[in-house]
């Protein structure tokens, strides 16, 4: 884990489909023979979650963006606060920056939008690498997302942020203080001398409830991870993932022929993507985009 010290971010604004105004940041050379990297965060996450996996890929062209309504992007109406208009914010991305066709690295939300990106906008994406997440999700984990979506989380200082994400995180191990520390400012915002989360608390409107989940059948998105099946692609799990599972992973690679699988160990929801595992993973899907981008 790192805080990305000596990464060169350079930092942009660009404008949404319906006028928002929102935060994006990239890295590595910007003329580059190989594939772009469009990384696209958690749910309740922002364009910091990529940092750890930026400081080991330097010689890549890393993108990365707020969606609506988190980090330094402007908050809009919740009811915008879906994939289908954050996927329409990734295409306004790639056209602001002149891409035509992304490799795309996509932690939870980030991976249902890479989807639903090669269903819909087939030729803006090069392939895939799934973050923890997959077209059937648990409903253990759905949730915990769910109820840790209506805490008001509020910490006196980043040492007690810090602390309370350890504790709440059992499953993940081979972090020092300092990661955790690091993995607290990516996630936290300081406001009025208070540690609050990076979001829209109108972004839990956006998800459903516990009550809900606990009654309605999984979400299944078979058919969107099926238009992924002719691009390179690789699924990452954590070990002690809660959301998605071992047999999910292996239904997608019977849809997938080609599909890389990786374990990573000692992580539960999700990898950090700085893991052994997930480089070698990352790295293997965006030179298969490089070969055929040649």
């Amino acid at each position: 884990m790192t805080c990305a010290e000596g990464v060169d971010w350079r930092e942009f604004h660009f404008t949404a489909p319906d006028g928002l105004r929102l935060f994006g940041r990239e890295c590595g050379p910007q003329e580059s023979r190989f594939t772009p990297l469009l990384c696209l965060a958690g749910l309740t996450r922002n364009a910091k979650d990529f940092e750890p996996m930026a400081a080991k890929l330097r010689d890549r062209r890393i993108i990365a963006f707020d969606y609506r309504g988190r980090g330094r992007s402007q908050y809009a109406d919740p009811a915008t606060y879906t994939p289908r208009h954050e996927l329409a914010d990734c295409v306004a991305l790639l056209d602001h920056l002149c891409i035509d066709k992304a490799c795309v690295v996509g932690t939870s939300l980030g991976g249902i939008i890479a989807m639903l990106m090669a269903r819909l906008q087939e030729a803006r994406i090069a392939g895939a690498i799934l973050n923890d997440i997959g077209p059937r999700l648990e409903k253990e984990g759905l949730l915990r997302i769910a109820r840790l979506m209506r805490q008001r989380l509020e910490f006196r200082s980043w040492a007690e942020a810090a602390k309370e994400l350890r504790a709440g995180a059992p499953e993940t191990s081979g972090l020092t203080d300092a990661d955790w520390q690091c993995f607290a400012q990516r996630l936290y915002r300081e406001e009025a001398g208070r540690i609050v989360c990076d979001y829209d608390p109108a972004l839990a409107l956006s998800f459903p409830s516990p009550e809900e989940i606990a009654r309605e059948a999984q979400p299944q998105l078979w058919i969107q991870f099926g238009a992924l099946k002719e691009k390179p692609c690789a699924v990452l799990r954590g070990e002690f993932s809660d959301l998605l599972s071992e047999a999910t992973v292996r239904e997608m690679a019977a849809v997938h022929k080609g599909l890389i699988t990786a374990s990573v160990s000692g992580r539960g929801h999700v990898p950090f993507l700085d893991e052994p595992e997930s480089i070698a993973a990352v790295l293997r899907v965006a030179e298969r985009c490089d070969g055929l981008r040649q």
